[in-house]
């Protein structure tokens, strides 16, 4: 599934589409570049650092960014948002319930004690049962609250893109506002679990001893889900 560990561009091959990873930001986060291979346009899921490069990287793909998306609304995911907006004025995507909740005078203050900044305003929101479609590319909006109450994960083509819910051999942390364990698990089980066991796992973190994993691996291997979710 990944063509090489070294080096921070990281190639995947998945389904004949385009997908590319990049470990961004001062927490390393997972930025994707997602791209049709038809019409060349792609979005790119939570640009959390490295936007000069990211925009170089989609522009020598021949690529044309038509939306910066967000699986949550932690900052280390959205720290990029405002400038990826000015480089290709491409509408930010996120739930509403995050982008309502981390935009409050509360959740600034904590960021800014983090040492990130507040993000923009969400353009359009992910609600679930509205797909994200780009060019030809059409992937699901799965909400998987837990990690946060505005956490999504996208379908489609083989992939799921899983932010912060699920990682390779573990899962998000619960212990930030909003967050519940409880609730975690529910959204793995019912929305993760019942994806077809070969769907390639795409996390936020690389947090495990692969960056990427398979729905039937987690099930077999994860011991969060062979604990909470058999």
């Amino acid at each position: 599934m990944l063509s090489k560990r070294g080096g921070n561009r990281k190639e995947l091959k998945v389904n004949d589409i385009i997908v590319k990873r990049y470990v961004v930001g001062s927490l390393s986060v997972n930025a994707f570049i997602i791209g049709c291979p038809d019409t060349k346009e792609a979005f790119v899921v939570d640009p959390a650092g490295s936007e000069n490069m990211l925009m170089n990287e989609i522009q020598n793909m021949g690529l044309k960014l038509m939306a910066i998306v967000n699986t949550h609304g932690h900052p280390d995911h959205t720290s990029g948002n405002k400038k990826m907006k000015e480089l290709s004025n491409a509408p930010c995507y996120m739930h509403k319930d995050d982008d309502t909740l981390f935009r409050s005078p509360e959740a600034v203050a904590m960021f800014r004690t983090w040492g990130f900044d507040s993000f923009p305003p969400a353009d359009k929101y992910l609600k679930e049962g509205s797909p994200l479609k780009v060019g030809k590319l059409t992937f699901d909006v799965l909400h998987t609250p837990g990690h946060s109450p505005g956490s999504v994960c996208l379908y489609g083509h083989g992939i799921v893109i899983t932010g912060d819910t699920l990682f390779v051999g573990a899962v998000g942390r619960a212990d930030l506002p909003g967050g519940s364990f409880e609730t975690l698990m529910k959204s793995i089980k019912e929305k993760l679990l019942v994806l077809p066991d070969e769907t390639v796992v795409l996390p936020g973190h690389d947090y495990g001893d692969a960056p990427t994993s398979t729905i039937k691996k987690e099930k077999q291997t994860n011991p969060y889900i062979v604990q909470y979710c058999s």
